[in-house]
């Protein structure tokens, strides 16, 4: 039998092909997957098709729904600014309650257009009249003041409709101090990703733009600042406008000096990336000295602190124990005496 199979081996014919058809086999086994990876591809990229169109279909639902509350929303608050402008337009208090100052307050609060300014003109005339009612509510209604004469309760109406008329002008400059406040914390970084930007070749448009999407998540008031520049930079005819617009909503003197630089850049042909290092460097050693006056003036704040309740319980700690030992000498010593 060995003998047989040795012979068929021997036999170069049979050899060549024994070699032939392992050569075949390689081949198809080689070849066959390449011919076969379309497949699990072609279902990948289907099955990745039809989650794709699941989740577009779930995002248009959730764009519809969230469409149709905000055009419900915007048809109340449109409603209501019409009553509001009406009321606005016919006492013409325009004329009489507001002036550029009053504009530029409201911009640098981040309040933009004619409706904010509608509004804050209605709540000026009608919050005075919910002061005195209030209070008179208050003086003749739940008997406050009731020793009082009426010459000080009329007193207290007139401050409560004198505060009532200021309410307005107060809330819309805390509104305007936190964002300033917001935007001077993120501007020395913003400056910092804006040289990147401008170093590594991109346009002062494409720089607003990133930085926008870079410094939202440490300021959304100073990201939608360059955002807004941005679109104006795009349609306005002079791009001096943007960066003078940029300063005036901001209302910040390093965004001034910034903006300055910029029109400088624009007009003179001076490199942007020079005057934003230099800028940048100031406005961290800006932010640098804040935080040091800062804590220089802790110490003077926690002094009456200190006095009124720290230095009490350190007493009681320190002379606690003397004062329980000598309570106690002389309470047996008095004890004692009558023993003798």
């Amino acid at each position: 039998m060995m003998n047989a199979i040795y012979s068929v081996v021997e036999d170069p014919a049979v050899a060549l092909s024994l070699l032939v058809a392992l050569a075949v086999f390689a081949t198809l086994y080689t070849a066959l997957p390449a011919f076969n990876s379309g497949t699990p591809l072609k279902q990948r990229m289907k099955s990745v098709a039809l989650e794709r169109d699941e989740l577009r279909a779930k995002q248009r639902v959730r764009l519809a729904a969230e469409a149709d509350r905000r055009r419900k929303m915007g048809g109340l608050r449109e409603d209501q600014s019409g009553k509001m402008r009406t009321v606005v337009d016919r006492l013409d208090l325009r004329r009489a309650l507001a002036d550029e100052k009053t504009v530029a307050a409201l911009r640098v609060a981040g309040f933009r257009g004619q409706n904010p300014l509608t509004r804050f003109l209605f709540f000026r005339l009608v919050l005075p009249f919910v002061g005195v009612a209030c209070v008179l509510f208050y003086l003749f209604v739940m008997g406050g003041m009731a020793d009082k004469p009426l010459f000080v309760k009329l007193f207290v109406g007139v401050l409560g409709a004198y505060a009532g008329f200021y309410l307005p002008v107060l809330y819309v400059s805390n509104r305007a101090s936190k964002r300033k406040k917001s935007i001077q914390a993120a501007w020395p970084d913003a400056l910092d990703l804006m040289l990147i930007c401008v170093e590594s070749g991109m346009s002062i448009e494409a720089a607003f733009r990133k930085v926008a999407e870079e410094i939202g998540a440490q300021s959304v008031e100073l990201a939608e600042e360059f955002v807004l520049t941005n679109a104006e930079l795009s349609f306005l005819q002079e791009r001096r406008q943007a960066y003078e617009n940029l300063a005036a909503r901001t209302g910040l003197d390093t965004v001034r000096s910034v903006s300055q630089a910029l029109i400088q850049a624009e007009r003179y042909g001076t490199p942007v990336s020079h005057a934003l290092r230099v800028l940048a460097q100031e406005s961290r050693e800006l932010r640098m000295n804040a935080a040091e006056k800062k804590a220089a003036a802790l110490p003077p704040k926690l002094t009456v602190p200190m006095i009124l309740f720290f230095l009490p319980v350190l007493f009681a700690v320190i002379l606690g124990p003397a004062g329980i030992q000598v309570s106690e000498r002389f309470g047996s010593g008095e004890a004692a005496r009558p023993a003798e």
